[in-house]
């Protein structure tokens, strides 16, 4: 086990903290190599690769859904969500399992990293030069010493409008 990886196998309870004003605690995951970050206020679960049943008509975000201790969780591929090309077939996945306005969803990551709390003073704005896509989920950047961490804005990742018809 490395320092970055956290061994889920199944579900698993985050525990509740408070954001500080000396700074914020995330949950991180690794898409495609890059370092992202979700409020760990927001996250409910990290759940290891799970069955997903594929929803017809859906839009190319939604993978499916899943069931999550008898509650229907709608599963997001953020690699695709971010237009960044596909897992390789067998290739292992996690989820990080979020909590908006009350429904839960599935956020299918290649790999869930630790909970960084991380300075407020380290806090960016979204750079420009971010990719559009990334741009649009971004909620600001902590640059760290060997990496950038982008900070995922739920509400935005999701755009809840365009996933209803899911």
């Amino acid at each position: 086990m490395s320092e970055n990886n956290l061994p889920v196998t199944t579900a698993k309870t985050l525990p509740a903290t408070t954001e500080s004003a000396a700074g914020r605690e995330f949950v991180t995951m690794y898409i495609e190599g890059q370092l992202f970050g979700i409020p760990v206020l927001q996250v409910q679960d990290v759940l290891g690769p799970q069955k997903i049943t594929r929803v017809p008509l859906a839009p190319k975000e939604v993978a499916g859904s899943l069931n999550l201790r008898g509650r229907i969780v709608t599963a997001i591929d953020v690699r695709t969500r971010l237009g960044l090309p596909q897992r390789e077939n067998g290739t292992k996945s996690m989820s990080v399992v979020v909590d908006l306005n009350g429904e839960f969803y599935s956020l299918i990551v290649d790999q869930v990293g630790e909970v960084m709390s991380l300075s407020a003073s380290d806090y960016e704005k979204t750079p420009a030069t971010l990719d559009e896509r990334w741009r649009e989920i971004s909620d600001g950047v902590y640059r760290l010493k060997e990496t950038l961490l982008v900070v995922i804005d739920v509400k935005r990742l999701l755009r809840l409008e365009e996933l209803v018809a899911a």
